[in-house]
């Protein structure tokens, strides 16, 4: 779990850069190119092999919840908001995280904020006032 951890702190940087968090938006095949695809195929493989092999032991990574599936939780919001096909076991890891009821209110407390960062959301434009004070209301 550490060495999973270690890789997510310290790696996927095309993914990052390329896919910043965002689980307002519906941003299917934006920020995608061949270095985003090996950051994706190779956190795919991982999930995969991990739950191939915990998986009589519960629905986690690691069979129970460790800080891995907390260091990954951004990337399943990641692959939610751009659309991001994964192979069969890493697809239903990331749908079970999404549907827990700790994601759902993280999404929503999230979903209730209304700031907008230009430099964090590079594939959309800053709303109009008008939307910005209705939102706040």
């Amino acid at each position: 779990a550490r060495s999973i951890c270690a890789e997510m702190h310290s790696g996927f940087t095309n993914l990052r850069n390329n896919m910043p968090m965002n689980v307002t938006a519906v941003l299917p095949g934006m920020g995608w190119n061949v270095a985003v695809q090996r950051d994706i195929d190779r956190i795919a493989a991982m999930w995969t092999e991990l739950r191939q092999k915990y998986a009589a032991e519960g629905p986690f990574l690691f069979g129970h919840f460790t800080v891995a599936d907390a260091f990954y939780a951004p990337v399943v919001s990641r692959f939610a908001t751009y659309g991001v096909r994964l192979p069969e076991a890493a697809k239903a890891y990331a749908d079970y995280i999404l549907n827990l009821p700790a994601m759902q209110e993280w999404i929503d407390g999230a979903r209730a904020e209304h700031d907008f960062l230009a430099d964090d959301e590079p594939y959309r434009t800053a709303p109009d006032e008008d939307t910005l004070v209705a939102a706040n209301q």
